[in-house]
């Protein structure tokens, strides 16, 4: 550790791993751009599935579908929390479908910063964010000011 900012490395462990994407997870859902964050969550779970540390339980209805329509998840079992990604057609083929999400069932509680999760799974997964924040470098928009037109206007 070279500052006392710099948080040690976490090793790429099933449990670190999952407490990882649930950390990214909770604070995607209330982010200004999640969009990385979903993404770093959805390549780190399957990758973890192809190595065996995850593995896809079934299918549940989702939450919130998308445009109203009937829409189902993966539930996705890694270490002693449970996630949802998107399902491939594959995965309807595949999988059992398990109906709706029971409303009782909850992962554990986790303490880990998502600075900390966030650079695991970068580190796990290879995936880097673009530091490109989407609303920096665009002008603002300005109300156009009118200006009243000279005395020879309304004569």
């Amino acid at each position: 550790m070279n500052s006392q900012n710099e948080s040690p490395s976490l090793s790429p462990t099933t449990t670190n791993l999952s407490k990882a994407i649930f950390t990214v997870n909770r604070h995607a859902k209330t982010a200004t751009n999640p969009k990385f964050l979903y993404s770093l969550k959805k390549k780190a779970l399957l990758k973890m599935i192809q190595e065996g540390k995850a593995k896809k339980v079934g299918l549940h209805f989702s939450q919130n579908p998308k445009y109203s329509q009937q829409q189902s998840d993966v539930l996705v079992a890694c270490g002693e929390y449970t996630f949802h990604i998107p399902a491939s057609k594959d995965d309807f083929h595949l999988l059992p479908h398990l109906g709706h999400l029971d409303q009782h069932t909850h992962n554990p509680k986790c303490h880990m910063s998502l600075f900390q999760a966030k650079k695991l799974l970068q580190q796990y997964t290879g995936l880097e964010e673009n530091e490109k924040h989407p609303t920096r470098g665009r002008k603002k928009y300005r109300k156009p000011v009118f200006k009243p037109l000279g005395e020879s206007f309304f004569s």
